[in-house]
C-alpha cells in the first residue's frame, strides 16, 4: 500500500522559510514530501554545460537538504520532464494534493496547466500561491480595473495598497514536525544531467544594511563593490524571501523599494500582456522596425570588443562573471539597439543565455525599455552616449580599467561605429518606420 502524503514542488522558492505553498502545504493533515525537478524542457535549452544557474540551484538544494536531513526529512531530486515525475511519484506515493507558488512566464503557466489538469484526472488537486512577488496579476490596477502601464501611477497605488499583512512572513517553522520522514535522497549530480559545475564564487545572499541606506547615492557607479545589493540571483530562484527583503529596505531606502516595485511591475505586465513574453513589442508599431541585425557587429558586441570601453567592460563582465551592473546593463542595451541598430530581442536572448539573475520579466521589460518599444520605456530619441556615461558614472576608469585593461593600448579596437552619426542614424530609421506605421 502506498504511503499518504501531500507534496511541495520547489521551483523558484528554493527555501525553507516563509515560503507560501510550503506553509500550506505543512498545515495540512498529511505528511509533506518535499521535491525539486530538474526540468529538461528548460534544461535541453541551455547550450552552455557550465551554466552557472544550474550549478547555483544544485547549490541551493543541497542546502535545503542538510536542514532537512536534521528535521529527519529528505528532499527528491528528480531529472525528466514534470509530467513524468509526476506519473513515477503518483505509482510511489498515494498523493493527495500537491502545492507550489505561482510562476508567471509563458512556459511556467502552460506547464502548471497540464500538471494540475494530469492531477485532477486521478483526483490530486493542485493548489498555487503567491509567494515571489508583494503584488501580482490584477491586484494593483487603475480605478477602471485595467492593468498599469506606466511604472509611477503603479508604484503610488502599490504604496498605497501595501499593508503589514502583504509583509508577514510565513511561519513554516512552526509546522515543521510535518515533513514525511525518510532516509536521505541522493541529489543527481550536474555530471549525471550532463552539466559541469561552475565554481565562479555567487554573490553571497546577506543584505548589506550600509548598501541599502546608500543605495540612492551609489547605485549608478559601477566600480563600487557594494554600491547594489547582488540580491538579483537570490530572488530569482527564492532563496530569500521578497517579503523579508521588503520589510528590511522600506523604512531604510525608497529609491531601493522602487527596484523592487519594478520587479512587481514586470511580471504584473507579463501576466497581462503575455506577449511580451512571446517576442512581441509592448508597442507594435515598434515590430516594424527595419533593423541592421549586422552578425560581425553582434558578435563584437557579445565579446565586449565594441571600442568603446564602457560597453565592453560590461559585457566582458557578464561573460566572466553572469553578472553586469544595472546601469551598465542600460548603457549596452541601448548601445546595441540604438548604435548598432540591432534587434532587442537579440540583446535579450544573449543575456538570457549568460545573466545568474535572468528573469524573464525584468530582462524583457529591460530591453524593451532600451530599445523603447516596451511600456513606459525610454523615447525613440534618448540615445545614451557611452562617453558621456563613463564621464558621469566611472569618471576615474576604475570598473573600465578592471574589465578592459588594455583600453589605451594600440591593440584596442577602434569604435565599432561613430556615435554621432549612430545617433543619426537610429532617429532616422525610428523617425521614418514609426511615422509610416
Amino acid at each position: 500500500m502506498s504511503v499518504p502524503v501531500n507534496i511541495i514542488w520547489f521551483r523558484r522558492d528554493l527555501r525553507l522559510t516563509d515560503n507560501a505553498a510550503l506553509y500550506h502545504a505543512l498545515k495540512t493533515t498529511k505528511p509533506v514530501l518535499p521535491i525539486f525537478v530538474f526540468d529538461i524542457n528548460i534544461l535541453n535549452q541551455l547550450e552552455d554545460k557550465q551554466d552557472r544557474r544550474v550549478s547555483f540551484i544544485h547549490a541551493a538544494l543541497q542546502q535545503m537538504q542538510e536542514a532537512l536531513i536534521k528535521l529527519g526529512s529528505s528532499l527528491e531530486v528528480y531529472y525528466g520532464t514534470p509530467f513524468e515525475v509526476f506519473q513515477k511519484l503518483s505509482q510511489k506515493y498515494q498523493i493527495e494534493s500537491v502545492f507550489t507558488n505561482h510562476d508567471y512566464e509563458p512556459y511556467a503557466k502552460e506547464r502548471d496547466q497540464n500538471i494540475a489538469l494530469s492531477l485532477g484526472s486521478q483526483g490530486i488537486t493542485f493548489h498555487s500561491f503567491k509567494d515571489q512577488v508583494i503584488f501580482e496579476k490584477t491586484e494593483v490596477v487603475k480605478d477602471d480595473g485595467t492593468p498599469y502601464t506606466i511604472f509611477t501611477p503603479y508604484s503610488r497605488k502599490w504604496k498605497a495598497k501595501l499593508s503589514d499583512k502583504d509583509l508577514t512572513s510565513y511561519p513554516v517553522e512552526k509546522y515543521e514536525a510535518h515533513y514525511f520522514k525518510q532516509s536521505p535522497q541522493d541529489i543527481p549530480s550536474l555530471a549525471s544531467m550532463g552539466f559541469e559545475d561552475n565554481l565562479t564564487p555567487f554573490p553571497s545572499g546577506e543584505l548589506s544594511i550600509e548598501t541599502v541606506k546608500k543605495y540612492s547615492e551609489q547605485r549608478n557607479y559601477p566600480a563600487l563593490e557594494n554600491g547594489t545589493s547582488k540580491l538579483g540571483v537570490h530572488l530569482r530562484f527564492g532563496t530569500i524571501s521578497i517579503r523579508a527583503l521588503a520589510k528590511i529596505v522600506m523604512p531604510l531606502n525608497e529609491t531601493f523599494l522602487n527596484e523592487l516595485i519594478w520587479r512587481d511591475f514586470y511580471h504584473m505586465i507579463l501576466w497581462n500582456f503575455p506577449r511580451v513574453g512571446k517576442g512581441e513589442s509592448f508597442k507594435p508599431a515598434y515590430d516594424l522596425i527595419p533593423w541592421r541585425n549586422n552578425e560581425l557587429e553582434f558578435q563584437a558586441w557579445c565579446a565586449g570588443k565594441t571600442g568603446y570601453p564602457i560597453v565592453d567592460a560590461g559585457m566582458r563582465e557578464l561573460n566572466a562573471t553572469g553578472f553586469m551592473h544595472n546601469r551598465v546593463r542600460m548603457i549596452v542595451a541601448s548601445f546595441l539597439c540604438k548604435h548598432l541598430l540591432i534587434d532587442w530581442r537579440w540583446g535579450e536572448a544573449y543575456f538570457a543565455q549568460k545573466l545568474l539573475d535572468f528573469d524573464l520579466a525584468a530582462n524583457n521589460g529591460g530591453w524593451q525599455w532600451a530599445s523603447s518599444s516596451g511600456c513606459d520605456a525610454a523615447p525613440y530619441f534618448r540615445v545614451f552616449n557611452p562617453t558621456l556615461q563613463t564621464e558621469k558614472f566611472d569618471k576615474d576608469l576604475k570598473y573600465i580599467k578592471k574589465w578592459v585593461p588594455e583600453f589605451q593600448e594600440f591593440n584596442y579596437p577602434a569604435p565599432i561605429v561613430v556615435h554621432e552619426f549612430a545617433r543619426k542614424r537610429v532617429l532616422d530609421v525610428y523617425a521614418k518606420a514609426l511615422k509610416e506605421n
